[in-house]
C-alpha cells in the first residue's frame, strides 16, 4: 500500500512539475534562446562572408578566446541617424497610441452599454478585419491614400478640394496606418474592463446628484485605468518597433527604429548592428513592459 501510494505522489509531483516547466521550457525556447542569439550577434564584427559576422567565441591552441566588439554598441550613441530613429518611433508611438485611446475609449463605453445581445456581434464587427491579412490591409491603405486614391477622388468629387492631397509617403500615412492597425488592441481591453463596471456606482453618484459627465469623470474613467493603461502599452510596445507600416505607407522622411533596422539587416547586411539597435530597443521597451505587467497583476488580484 505505501508502495502504491508513493508511486501515485511521485506520478503527482512529475504531473505538477510537467505543467509548471512546460511554459518556462516554451520561454526558453521561443524567447530566450532567440534573444541569446541576437545578443551573442550584437557582440561581433561585420564580414563579408555567411553569415555576415565573426564570431565571438574562438578556440585555437587549445584556449578558448571570447572577443566582444563594443564598437556596434557605441555607434548608435554616435551616429545621429540612431538616436533621432529612436526618438521619432517612441514618439509616433505614443501618438498613435493616444488617438487609438481618443476614438477606442468612446466605442468600448458604447459596446459595453449596448445590449447584451449585441454586444457579442459588435466585438465580432471590431475582430472582423484582424481575420484579413494584415499585409493586404496595408495594401488597401495605399489604394486609398494615394494621389488619385479613393480618398482624394471622393473629396475632389465632393468640391471639398481642388487638387489632390498629398498623404501618401508622409507620416501622416504612418500615424492612419497605425492607428487602424492596432485599435482593436485599445478597445479590446477597454471594453473587457467597462463591462465589468458596476452600474449600481453610477445610479448612486445619479442619486448623490452629480451630472452624467461628472459620474463619467469621477466614477467611469478612474475604474477604467487599468484598461486604458493596457490598452495604450498593447499599442505602444509594437507601435515603436513597427516595420511594414512605415516601409510600404511612409516615404523617406519616415524615420523609425523598425524601418532602419531592416534596412540594416537586409539592405547593409550588418548583422552586428542591427541586432545592437535590436537590444536597445528591447531595453527601451522595458519599462512598459513592466508597467503593463504592474497593472495587470493588480487587475487580477482585484479580481480575487
Amino acid at each position: 500500500m505505501k508502495w502504491l501510494m508513493s508511486l501515485h505522489e511521485l506520478r503527482g509531483g512529475f504531473g505538477r512539475g510537467l505543467m509548471i516547466g512546460t511554459p518556462y521550457l516554451w520561454l526558453a525556447l521561443f524567447f530566450l534562446a532567440p534573444l541569446a542569439i541576437v545578443l551573442k550577434i550584437s557582440f561581433a564584427y561585420s564580414e563579408i562572408a555567411i553569415p555576415p559576422y565573426s564570431e565571438i567565441f574562438q578556440y585555437a591552441d587549445e584556449a578558448l578566446t571570447i572577443v566582444l566588439n563594443l564598437g556596434n554598441y557605441l555607434l548608435l550613441t554616435e551616429d545621429a541617424l540612431y538616436v533621432s530613429a529612436y526618438l521619432a518611433s517612441v514618439k509616433m508611438a505614443f501618438i498613435a497610441a493616444c488617438v487609438c485611446l481618443f476614438l477606442g475609449y468612446p466605442m468600448a463605453y458604447a459596446m459595453s452599454r449596448a445590449s447584451k445581445r449585441y454586444q457579442a456581434l459588435l466585438v465580432l464587427l471590431i475582430l472582423l478585419p484582424s481575420w484579413t491579412s494584415f499585409l493586404i490591409r496595408i495594401y488597401a491603405w495605399m489604394g486609398i491614400l494615394k494621389n488619385n486614391g479613393l480618398l482624394n477622388n471622393f473629396l475632389m468629387w465632393l468640391g471639398v478640394i481642388d487638387h489632390p492631397l498629398i498623404i501618401m509617403n508622409t507620416n501622416l500615412a504612418v500615424y492612419i496606418g497605425i492607428v487602424y492597425a492596432y485599435l482593436p488592441f485599445m478597445v479590446l481591453p477597454l471594453y473587457a474592463n467597462l463591462v465589468k463596471l458596476d452600474n449600481s456606482l453610477l445610479e448612486s453618484a445619479q442619486d448623490l446628484g452629480a451630472r452624467p459627465w461628472e459620474s463619467f469623470f469621477r466614477v467611469t474613467l478612474p475604474l477604467s485605468r487599468s484598461g486604458i493603461v493596457a490598452g495604450f502599452m498593447l499599442v505602444f510596445i509594437p507601435a515603436v518597433g513597427e516595420v511594414v507600416i512605415p516601409q510600404l505607407l511612409g516615404g523617406s522622411e519616415t524615420l523609425m527604429i523598425g524601418k532602419v533596422l531592416w534596412e540594416e539587416f537586409f539592405n547593409n547586411r550588418d548583422w552586428p548592428v542591427a541586432s545592437a539597435l535590436a537590444m536597445v530597443m528591447l531595453l527601451i521597451l522595458l519599462l512598459p513592459i513592466a508597467l503593463f505587467n504592474h497593472f495587470h497583476s493588480r487587475e487580477l488580484e482585484g479580481e480575487r
